[in-house]
């Protein structure tokens, strides 16, 4: 992170309470449904990389300053040209109003940061994100810190030590079953996250796979997903068992 967008120093942060996001305790709303269902947004993946970046590092009248400098961007954006970084965009009337990025390694994904210029926009992407991670076989979403936005979503707080055993079986270093359940604020949700694991059994998760279900993810594309609607089909993906 940096102090700001414009200091030429970035430093590294090791909380001791991480925020994840559960993949199976995803928290939707019937409001932010029915707007998945409705197509309200046209979401794509990849396809804008370096303008979602550069949208969450800009200022915004609730938010002076932001973390991302020069530095990181230009880190991202190489790791992004590498397959390894990914984003996430929701598009209205061609003009991109929302979307997230982060950093994916193994079965891990590490959301870096989300920027909404539009009702429900960030939302919607982090729904997406979920719904892609569970297809690949993703086993840890971690959020880093918590925010009242991402706790609506389902986000648990969890101890340094118990996300790093989550992040060594994303990881491939050790098995879900020599997770040890520290104290979380919510087991049941800590424990769906080993369950996940558990049942995942590829090495990498893989980013693409969700796209066999909904067609290639480009502006021209992205909305041809067959009979249903790509939403529709977002919204089923998540109701079935990982």
């Amino acid at each position: 992170m940096a102090d700001s967008r414009d200091d030429d120093e970035s430093f590294w942060i090791e909380p001791q309470q991480r925020a994840i996001l559960p993949l199976e305790g995803l928290h939707l709303s019937s409001s932010l449904a029915k707007v998945i269902r409705q197509d309200r947004f046209r979401v794509t993946t990849d396809c804008a990389f370096a303008d979602v970046i550069l949208k969450c590092a800009e200022a915004t009248p609730d938010r002076k300053e932001t973390w991302i400098n020069s530095d990181i961007e230009k880190a991202f954006l190489e790791l992004a040209d590498r397959g390894m970084a990914h984003s996430v965009e929701c598009w209205c009337d061609g003009e991109l109003v929302g979307g997230l990025y982060g950093l994916s390694m193994g079965r891990a994904f590490f959301g870096e940061s989300m920027f909404s210029r539009a009702t429900d926009a960030s939302k919607v992407a982090l729904v997406w994100l979920v719904a892609r991670l569970r297809a690949g076989g993703f086993t840890l979403l971690d959020c880093q810190f918590m925010t009242d936005h991402l706790r609506s979503l389902g986000a648990i707080e969890i101890t340094q030590q118990h996300y790093l055993e989550l992040l060594d079986v994303a990881l491939g270093r050790a098995k879900a079953s020599q997770i040890s359940c520290v104290a979380s604020p919510s087991p049941e949700s800590a424990d769906s996250s080993a369950a996940a694991a558990a049942a995942a059994g590829a090495a990498l998760g893989d980013w693409g796979v969700l796209d066999d279900l909904l067609g290639a993810s480009s502006p021209d594309s992205a909305s041809s997903a067959g009979a249903s609607s790509p939403g529709k089909l977002i919204l089923h993906s998540l109701t079935q068992t990982s």
